[in-house]
């Protein structure tokens, strides 16, 4: 174990999965070091707030720590914004300008996004980290850095080595230390921990009380894959902060995105088409659709009735209703899979 942080990890990341504590744990064994650091995990991972964390941990945490995104620029621009430029340098450069490696002086420079570094690039940028110095763009002087450098990528550098499109002896240069986030959906455990935490803050900010999540809410952002991870979760806990008006969030306060989406566990109904039909009867397709959607409902809810109809936005009775219409099997009321499944 590494030492003590001056500040609690609690108080910065949100998350007490085993995978994200390992995580933790890492963090407090690399943080003083000044060896490169390449952070990789998919997008919304929370690549920059570890990177942050490895920086407020080090003793470089009274200097800048300086993030950047390498994918927001353009390869005609990335050089300038890295390694600055001098006067004249090109059209439009008026003065001086320090680049992002000059401004981190004595603290981190965070690259995120380093998969996304054209070839032309690569090269200069192995060479800063060797040496220890950077030229301007138009310029001929060397100017000494003193700068840890984290980087972070959404994809395999090592995968990219192979196809030809990252540089093996930068790739080793960035990953003296390795550090992995798990996608969410690996480390689901963590998630009502932190709509919990991103609830909180949203509705602080409207200066109200937080509202709790029904179980039926919460078993679906169990069941949802976030693609976009922590990110993904941050910004639809904002939306519901700002729409809600339910003394408890339910699942018609939860974005569409998240109740229907292609998953093992949570398959969105299919409708079948025929792309050249000789006639179409309306009631027909409404009865399909209708069946689809409580097929599919009463699938996610394990068969509990209650859930299913809230999924639907309907009253219990009204799903029952249309259950002996349409002469779907009945569930059986709350039965067993809808009794582990929990009632609200």
């Amino acid at each position: 174990m590494g030492p003590a942080l001056p500040f609690s990890i609690d108080q910065v990341v949100v998350g007490r999965s085993a995978r994200m504590r390992a995580v933790f744990d890492y963090v407090r064994v690399v943080a003083d070091s000044d060896s490169s650091i390449l952070i990789t995990g998919e997008t919304g991972t929370g690549k920059e707030l570890i990177a942050n964390l490895l920086h407020q941990a080090s003793h470089r945490r009274s200097r800048p720590f300086v993030p950047v995104s390498c994918a927001i620029f353009a390869e005609t621009l990335i050089e300038s914004e890295l390694f600055g430029h001098e006067r004249g340098a090109f059209t439009g450069a008026i003065k001086d300008r320090p680049g992002r490696f000059e401004m981190a002086e004595g603290g981190t420079l965070f690259l995120d996004d380093v998969d996304d570094v054209p070839m032309s690039v690569q090269v200069k940028l192995l060479r800063v980290l060797q040496n220890r110095v950077i030229e301007r763009v138009g310029g001929l002087r060397q100017i000494p850095i003193d700068v840890r450098t984290i980087t972070g990528t959404k994809r395999d550098l090592r995968q990219l080595v192979g196809e030809g499109k990252f540089r093996e002896d930068l790739y080793y240069r960035l990953n003296v230390i390795p550090i992995t986030l798990p996608p969410l959906r690996e480390r689901r455990e963590d998630i009502p921990l932190l709509a919990e935490h991103f609830l909180k803050r949203f509705y602080q900010r409207r200066d109200q009380p937080a509202r709790p999540l029904s179980s039926g809410v919460l078993q679906a952002f169990m069941r949802y894959p976030w693609p976009g991870n922590v990110r993904e979760l941050e910004n639809a806990c904002e939306r519901i902060a700002q729409t809600c008006t339910c003394d408890t969030v339910k699942i018609g306060c939860v974005p569409v995105s998240v109740l229907f989406h292609h998953t093992a566990e949570m398959t969105e109904p299919v409708i079948e088409t025929h792309s050249h039909p000789s006639s179409v009867s309306l009631e027909e397709r409404l009865r399909d659709v209708e069946q689809g959607l409580i097929t599919w409902a009463l699938k996610v809810a394990g068969g509990n009735k209650s859930k299913a109809a809230e999924l639907l936005q309907i009253k219990r009775s009204t799903l029952g209703d249309r259950i002996k219409k349409l002469g779907l099997p009945d569930a059986g009321g709350e039965d067993a899979a809808g009794r582990i499944a929990g009632a609200d």
